[in-house]
């Protein structure tokens, strides 16, 4: 593989891959390969496959005879036929890529789906597919999903090396008669104050500036949240505004930088000194984020419309991970100390509904929904504002299933809703800014998505066969959902189904603290301590 040259997150991932033994005897397996790349947990690959489903544990149980090396069966250097194979062929989908080529992670990844063998078979099975995966590469480098591309652009030419022969960029230029003509090189030096190198150098400032603010606010959600969901959602989006970039170089905005004649350097206000939260820190970020992409955007247009588009989308996106981000922030700050969610009916009467939820309030229940599909909306209604008397001034917050009509006139603290019931935005806008909207899910893509659309929390099932309500078989998501779950998203989530005393702590040990029970309180001899008794054990065990 001589002709070829890997970048340093694909080296670590070769590497990784070698300490697999089960494969080829003495050679680097598909499968190795695969379990190597997810082992780089931040490169690119790694994140089309968890984006996927697809994790080391999966990949186990599929290649059971995979186990780590020791001794001299490790660090495996040699590739076996088959990776050379699938190397290869993914560098002939690559061929319209400047050479040599510098294979990164995906590109690895892109090998493996599309091999012709087992394990491409098993990923087509999980859904990925050859020509897709290619698109979406060439998009990250700035190619057209055709094959061809808008520039051509080497991997390795945004470094420090001496600078050699660049692409054109379009330019628009008059004639003396007035007539546009297109230049069709932009000179790597140009004379100062020459209107392109202001330009370029306006644009290498403001991406700058987005990559700066990109960066805070994924640092925040990776080291304070640990919220591997939303720190890969803001990484993929900061290196596609890399991949936008491309058709610039990096090399003509280098050389159009001019930090010591910069102005802006030595103007400030006193706002940019202080901080008075975290929280301030990544919503300054965030604005600071979009207006650099703008800039970027706007002034674009004059270089290169079709960067100008894309950067636009990608302002797009970033609002709505602000969005996420907020969400996600305002759901961990009103339900920081909730760890016991009770779903109540109507029950038969107005007096047992109250003294069901005043038994459950006095027992230090953190979150009663209020969920019955058999009242009319008129009785509905009574036992909602029922219920908000009776949550007022104590620590349970009253939420409303489904209904985010009847939440605002029973003034519900939240409103919650399934897949198939109306949207966060929609009930967003029934409901205001301040009331929490939860939503159910049923998948690991479920829980991202919800995420992305705005949810303050969400319910994650269900788990186990329920008393109180039956499903459909293969519905089940059983503890595996909980595991995924848990280990990339930190917006508040509740496990939900079937949950009880007795398979509580297998619920805890996928990393979950907060439990939404129906049957295991209200079909219980004394709700009140069955509730109290879930409580202690939650807050005790987590």
């Amino acid at each position: 593989m001589a002709e070829y040259r890997f970048t340093p997150a694909a080296e670590r991932a070769i590497r990784a891959a070698g300490n697999w033994a089960g494969g080829e005897s003495g050679h680097i397996s598909l499968p190795g390969l695969l379990l190597g790349l997810l082992a780089e947990a931040e490169s690119r690959a790694a994140e089309m496959l968890a984006a996927k489903g697809i994790s080391s544990s999966s990949v186990l149980a599929r290649w059971p005879k995979l186990t780590a090396a020791t001794g001299q069966d490790a660090r495996k250097e040699e590739f076996s036929p088959a990776v050379q194979a699938a190397i290869s062929e993914a560098a002939g989908l690559m061929s319209d890529f400047a050479r040599p080529l510098e294979l990164a992670t995906e590109h690895l990844l892109l090998g493996l789906v599309a091999a012709r063998d087992e394990l491409s078979d098993w990923l087509a099975e999980q859904g990925f597919a050859a020509e897709a995966l290619k698109a979406e590469i060439c998009r990250l480098y700035g190619y057209e999903t055709n094959g061809e591309a808008d520039v051509e652009v080497s991997p390795v030419s945004t470094s420090l090396a001496a600078p050699q022969a660049v692409p054109a960029v379009a330019d628009e230029v008059t004639n003396g008669s007035g007539a546009n003509t297109t230049e069709k090189t932009v000179q790597r030096t140009a004379e100062v104050g020459d209107p392109k190198t202001a330009l370029l150098r306006l644009i290498d400032a403001a991406a700058n500036r987005a990559r700066e603010g990109l960066r805070v606010v994924e640092d925040f959600v990776r080291f304070v949240w640990n919220d591997r969901h939303l720190m890969s959602e803001l990484k993929r989006l900061r290196h596609e505004l890399a991949a936008a970039l491309c058709p610039l170089q990096g090399s003509q905005l280098l050389a159009s930088r001019d930090t010591e004649g910069d102005v802006g350097t030595t103007v400030s206000t006193e706002a940019e000194g202080e901080r008075p939260d975290m929280a301030s820190v990544v919503t300054a970020n965030f604005k600071r984020l979009q207006e650099a992409l703008r800039s970027i955007e706007e002034f674009g247009k004059v270089l290169n419309p079709a960067l100008a588009k894309r950067v636009e989308q990608l302002r797009y996106r970033s609002y709505t991970l602000e969005r996420a981000v907020s969400s996600t922030s305002f759901g961990l700050e009103r339900l920081a100390d909730a760890r016991l969610y009770v779903l109540v009916d109507g029950r038969e009467t107005t007096d047992a509904f109250s003294e069901l939820v005043g038994t459950l309030v006095q027992a230090g229940v953190d979150v009663l929904q209020l969920r019955d599909k058999r009242l009319a909306d008129r009785e509905l209604l009574i036992r909602a504002q029922r219920l908000r008397e009776l949550t007022t001034d104590s620590d349970t917050l009253f939420v409303m299933n489904d209904r985010p009509d009847l939440a605002v006139l029973a003034r519900a603290d939240g409103v919650h809703v399934g897949q198939e019931e109306l949207s966060v935005a929609a009930c967003r806008v029934i409901v205001g800014p301040q009331m929490l909207i939860g939503v159910s899910t049923h998948s690991l893509e479920q829980a991202r998505q919800a995420v992305l659309d705005g949810a303050n929390y969400i319910g994650v099932g269900p788990t186990f066969a329920s008393h109180t309500k039956k499903f459909e078989e293969g519905v089940l998501r059983g503890l595996g959902l909980l595991g995924d779950v848990s280990a990339e998203i930190r917006v508040p989530a509740f496990a939900i189904g079937g949950i009880d005393g007795s398979n509580l702590d297998d619920v805890l040990a996928t990393g979950f603290t907060r439990v939404a029970v129906g049957g295991a309180v209200l079909s219980a001899v004394d709700p009140g301590t069955a509730a109290r008794e879930l409580r202690c054990a939650l807050r005790n065990r987590s």
